[in-house]
C-alpha cells in the first residue's frame, strides 16, 4: 500500500501500530478476534499495526474498547 506520509507522520503511524498489537497480544487476542470485536475488517486491524493507515478517532476508540483500555493509551507514544 503506497501512502504520502512525511517521515515524522509514518514514525507516529508506526508507534501508534505497534502500541495496538502489542495491547491486542496482552489481551490473547488475534487481529480477526479484534477487528470482530470491533466491527472492523481484519485486514484493516492488520494494515493499521503496520502503519499503513491513518486511523480514524472512531476506529481508535473502538479498538480501545475492544481491548478495554482508554484511547489515550494507544496515543501514548513518548516514552
Amino acid at each position: 500500500m503506497r501512502n504520502s506520509y512525511t517521515p515524522e507522520e509514518q514514525i507516529i503511524l508506526n508507534k501508534i501500530g505497534k502500541r495496538i498489537r502489542f495491547f491486542r497480544l496482552e489481551s490473547g487476542l488475534s487481529q480477526e478476534k479484534l477487528a470482530f470485536a470491533c466491527d472492523l475488517d481484519r485486514t484493516y486491524i492488520g494494515s493499521v499495526e503496520r502503519g499503513e493507515r491513518n486511523i480514524a478517532v472512531i476506529n481508535l476508540c473502538k479498538i480501545s474498547s475492544a481491548l478495554k483500555i482508554d484511547s489515550y493509551q494507544l496515543l501514548k507514544t513518548e516514552e
